[in-house]
């Protein structure tokens, strides 16, 4: 299934690597007809690229997501004029205090975390609730790669190629009853492994949740990944199971998945309860609403540096003003 984006993401891919660069993907799609497929495909970046695309190892990946690979079907989409964030600062620069609160605490502290065998439990207001196997998730849906821009609520941004499926067909799959208005996502608890968890000085009330509008994650942009730069998705990032809903600021984008509830009452997420004047509900990307602290005018787009800072402006919904009738009559200065 190729990715159906609305065409306000549409973008020319005039700066995404050129086809002959991901030719080193054929190692893992040999004997496939995703590889004809991919073969004709521009746009997709890989190790041959500094930095960009590294190399898929599926020896290290789970026997599922080698299976659902090998049958993908790629396009790349992403802004017009816009890089990819190099693999190393997408994947070492980042907010995941369950492993610590520095950006390089994730990649330093994750390796342990074990992602197998990993369950879900789907639960509240559908039709089939249970503890389902990541496989079983998985299963019914062909891997899509979506390249977002990603926007921490911090002012900095990246471009990241994302790899799994639509949160809408999780959500099909599953039933929402009629009483379903909101879904309420929640993260593994493992204080052993997980450092973060155990520390005196955290604020946070264990586990991690967040929350969307059940319209929000109806939309076909709220995207579920089990994957980035065509590989597994590593453990500082998120694995084996995120949310990616590229118009709101990251902190949204909830990662190590264990629960999915379906519930009638907007779930009380975690920065909410911890400052709720400084991040609401919505988190909806807004260069017009300034967090109290710092201005959400401009953005840093990584990597960037003390001599080419890289600074941008921030476009509202993160440049994905197809969602922006979800907000239709709503004052997003108040519900922020």
């Amino acid at each position: 299934m190729l990715i159906r984006v609305p065409p306000s993401s549409r973008a020319l891919e005039s700066e995404v690597t050129p086809e002959s660069v991901y030719l080193s993907r054929r190692k893992l799609m040999q004997g496939s007809l995703a590889l004809a497929a991919m073969a004709a495909m521009p746009g997709l970046a890989s190790a041959d690229t500094p930095g960009v695309y590294a190399d898929v190892e599926p020896s290290k990946a789970p026997g599922w997501f080698q299976e659902k690979l090998a049958a993908a079907r790629w396009q790349a989409i992403t802004a017009e004029g816009e890089s990819i964030t190099p693999f190393k600062d997408a994947t070492h620069y980042n907010n995941f205090y369950e492993f610590g609160t520095g950006k390089g605490d994730p990649a330093a502290n994750a390796g342990k975390l074990q992602v197998e065998p990993w369950t879900v439990m789907v639960d509240g207001e559908v039709s089939k609730p249970g503890r389902y196997s990541i496989e079983d998730l998985v299963k019914p849906h062909a891997f899509e790669e979506r390249i977002y821009r990603l926007r921490c609520v911090e002012a900095w941004s990246m471009v990241i190629p994302w790899l799994g499926f639509p949160l809408a067909d999780l959500l099909k799959q599953v039933e929402p009853t009629s009483s379903a208005r909101y879904v309420r996502f929640e993260t593994l608890v493992d204080r052993e492994r997980m450092p973060g968890q155990r520390s005196g000085f955290s604020l946070i009330d264990w586990p991690y949740v967040e929350g969307l509008r059940l319209d929000e994650a109806m939309h076909p942009l709220a995207f579920m990944a089990v994957g980035m730069y065509g590989r597994v998705l590593p453990n500082q990032n998120g694995a084996p199971l995120r949310l990616v809903v590229p118009w709101k600021y990251g902190f949204k984008s909830i990662k190590s998945i264990v629960r999915i509830s379906l519930v009638g009452e907007a779930p009380k997420t975690t920065w909410e309860r911890i400052a709720p004047n400084e991040y609401g509900f919505y988190a909806n990307v807004n260069p017009q609403v300034d967090h109290p602290r710092w201005s959400q005018a401009t953005e840093r787009r990584l990597p960037s540096g003390l001599f080419s800072p890289n600074v941008i402006d921030t476009r509202m919904f993160n440049g994905y003003e197809e969602v922006a009738d979800l907000y239709a009559g709503m004052d997003l200065s108040r519900y922020y």
